[in-house]
């Protein structure tokens, strides 16, 4: 039996910590799939290459407001050819990573699946390990809806999307959160009829008066079929009928998108041998210091649940390298303001708590959070106006301290300017000292200013 100071089950955030290696600890990287985790093969990088593509037809579409007119509109675009070099990318990358591991003197490579079974003992390819110390990250895999009749059907999950080779004429999109309305974009954008069956609403975690927006611009550009609940799909003649009691509507395309959440792979690896606990959606339970129940068995990402993003899972990695392999004292885990984006049309970014949170917050406390909410509108700056474009930014400010409670963005370029707001919020700044640096003018960021000055009036 092999032992280890380090076993990473899982190549995506996980593979963070194997530099470890090269202090002299013996490492082991254990790998089911693809190298590269859910971010390089089926997820933030695939995706993004489509949705630039996404977003420049779009460009092509705002055209009109600025009184250029297309001779003709039509276009001609091999979807085959790019959906393949896309692949071809990133599977080039994926191979990349493999052919690393395996001519890697310094970490062992296992290319299989891993289970426990002991508290600190792993199996894979019928070989037993072990380890001082294990780490989990195993990441998420698409959830599949119980409905009746899809089963055997050829749906898609965002893993096939993003690999479509044939270009569908029609597609059904069940769900409202970022991944449906990311794909959805790309579809609709490179002339494929989209229809989205959401259950209640688009983008439940964003900031309501964001939110607000984004669901009236996107409903007036897509059809988007709210209170829907598939009831049960038929799929015959190569068509999908997807059927809802509600309003006894059907729906019916040659494509189905299914996006309706994520499940954590920690099904899969015989926790009960350890004493890792789950709670009831199946992330693993972690402490401050990232450690599950098992003592030296750790965990991070999207398998732990706490933020579902790949920059999430590598500050988490970070922290424990620092601390397995660096630290002098154990400190706990600090999370800083965690920024997120949505890459559809219009795109969204945002961090911190939404206005949403605070007031749910101020219900329970008997502190509550005294705060003053500003908007300033793209369209109110030099380059919003040129670009005439309908952004926002939304700023929440905590009345005593002055601080950035939360920040949210939708419009043109929204996930590059948050970045000030996100650099000021981790350095506990005021809004009085947000001001104080130059912004340049007239760059699109001015609208940043805009909603902090706004603010420092309100304040005075």
């Amino acid at each position: 039996m092999k032992h280890y100071d380090l076993i990473i089950i899982g190549s995506g955030g996980g593979s963070k910590l194997t530099p470890a290696a090269q202090l002299g600890k013996k490492v082991a990287m254990i790998e089911k799939g693809a190298m590269g985790g859910t971010c390089l093969n089926r997820g933030c990088i695939p995706s993004k290459r489509l949705i630039h593509l996404a977003d420049k037809m779009q460009e092509l579409q705002r055209l009109k407001h600025f009184y250029v007119e297309l001779q003709n509109p039509d276009f001609s675009f091999d979807w085959d050819r790019y959906i393949q070099e896309v692949s071809a990318h990133v599977d080039g990358h994926s191979k990349d990573m493999e052919d690393w591991y395996k001519k890697s003197e310094s970490v062992d490579f296992y290319q299989g699946e891993a289970t426990f079974s002991g508290k600190k003992e792993i199996e894979v390819n019928g070989e037993k390990l072990t380890a001082d110390v294990i780490l989990v990250a195993t990441g998420s895999r698409p959830l599949i809806p119980q409905i009746p009749g899809l089963e055997g059907t050829p749906y898609l999950t965002s893993t096939e999307a993003l690999r479509l080779t044939k270009k569908p004429k029609k597609l059904i999109v069940i769900g409202g959160g970022y991944i449906a309305l990311e794909l959805g974009h790309f579809y609709h954008s490179l002339g494929v009829e989209t229809e989205y069956l959401v259950r209640s609403s688009m983008l439940k975690g964003e900031d309501e008066t964001i939110q607000g927006i984004f669901d009236q611009k996107f409903c007036s550009e897509n059809k988007v079929y709210k209170g829907v609940e598939p009831d049960h799909i038929e799929y015959k003649y190569g068509q999908f009928f997807v059927h809802s009691k509600k309003g006894g509507q059907t729906f019916v395309g040659d494509a189905l998108l299914v996006a309706t959440g994520i499940v954590p792979n920690s099904d899969r690896l015989n926790l009960d041998k350890t004493g890792v606990k789950t709670d009831k959606k199946g992330f693993i339970k972690v402490d401050q210091h990232l450690q599950t129940d098992c003592e030296g068995v750790y965990a991070i990402g999207d398998v732990v649940g706490h933020y579902l993003f790949r920059h999430s899972v590598n500050f988490e990695a970070e922290y424990l390298m620092e601390q397995l392999f660096f630290a002098d004292k154990k400190t706990a885990i600090q999370y800083p303001p965690m920024p997120h984006a949505v890459f559809t049309h219009p795109q969204i970014a945002g961090v911190g708590m939404t206005e949403q949170e605070i007031k749910k917050e101020n219900q329970r406390t008997q502190e509550p959070i005294d705060y003053i909410a500003v908007t300033h509108e793209y369209s109110k700056t030099g380059m919003g106006s040129a670009m005439k474009d309908e952004g926002l930014v939304k700023i929440l400010v905590d009345k005593k301290t002055h601080k950035i409670l939360g920040a949210h963005i939708i419009g043109q370029k929204s996930s590059d300017i948050i970045h000030s707001l996100i650099a000021q919020m981790t350095l506990g700044a005021t809004v009085e000292q947000c001001l104080a640096m130059i912004y340049i003018h007239p760059a699109l960021s001015e609208v940043i200013k805009g909603a902090l000055r706004k603010a420092v009036t309100q304040l005075s």
